[in-house]
């Protein structure tokens, strides 16, 4: 029997009918529309699909939205400024920096430069510690779509073996804390759990699996446990075809439900970005 696919597209519709009804609400209060501003540095052809998703989005729910395109050759003290910039202005709402960005520019400065109320991604440290403390309004775009796509399948998450492979700041790492205030057990495999040959172990004992390392077909599909719920975040090009980091074909048998690659956390990425962008308005 093959697993019931999880597809991101279906979830974002729901909460997208939310957060119209609470953009129309802010517009009547403030007299203006939530905007985003989307910060990238030099032409980057990996990134020219997720800028077109956010513009789509932002346009479908009535959030204004602005791309500020800055030269390649942008030093570091220009993309500070240009981030201050954005932070001293009213108007905006919510900031994201596009990753990723020139050799030239440390991102992570960049990141923690921004004004945590303006923190569209959730990824600068004071909001990165709400969710240590269990306490968020706004998370990690990819790990809220992760979380999303678990509890729509309307498991009880309490005690269960989640294993999460990938340590990332973007997906594993604030995941894993994100599931941790649900009183799941978590195990967090990386690199060095595969060297030590482990990672199959692990993997076999999950109730729950998530896969954010960008390998393609990296954990094999007879590793599921039958009956797992599997969120495969990987989005690889082989050949002409996209495919995740599971090995798809084989997990389905295992799974009770899972996400196709494309189709699956992608499309909720964006949406919970947006659900970022709602809510630091109502921070503000």
């Amino acid at each position: 029997m093959s697993a019931e696919l999880l597809k991101g597209s279906q979830i974002a519709e729901k909460i997208k009918e939310g957060l119209k009804k609470d953009i129309e609400g802010l517009k009547s209060r403030l007299g203006r529309a939530p905007k985003l501003v989307a910060l990238q540095i030099g032409e980057n052809a990996s990134s020219a699909v997720y800028l077109r998703s956010q513009q789509k989005n932002a346009e479908a729910l009535g959030v204004e939205y602005v791309l500020n395109v800055l030269a390649e050759n942008t030093t570091q003290k220009e993309a500070e400024e240009a981030i201050k910039r954005l932070n001293n202005d009213k108007s905006v709402t919510a900031v994201i920096l596009q990753l990723p960005l020139p050799k030239q520019i440390d991102a992570k400065i960049l990141l923690n430069l921004i004004d945590p109320f303006k923190d569209a991604e959730g990824m600068h440290p004071s909001n990165l510690g709400k969710v240590l403390l269990g306490k968020w309004d706004i998370a990690p775009c990819t790990a809220s779509a992760c979380l999303a796509l678990i509890e729509s399948t309307g498991i009880n998450l309490y005690g269960k073996e989640i294993v999460v492979v990938g340590h990332s700041e973007i997906v594993g790492k604030p995941l894993s804390l994100m599931l941790l205030s649900k009183f799941a057990t978590i195990t967090v495999c990386h690199i060095g759990t595969g060297e030590r040959g482990l990672l199959s172990e692990h993997v076999k004992r999950a109730e729950v699996l998530i896969v954010a390392v960008g390998k393609a077909s990296f954990v094999k599909g007879d590793w599921i446990k039958q009956g797992a719920i599997v969120i495969d975040v990987g989005i690889n090009k082989v050949g002409d075809k996209i495919v995740g980091d599971v090995e798809f074909e084989v997990a389905e048998r295992h799974a009770s439900f899972i996400t196709p690659a494309p189709g699956g956390v992608g499309p909720l990425t964006v949406t919970m970005l947006m659900q970022n962008v709602v809510s630091l308005a109502k921070q503000q």
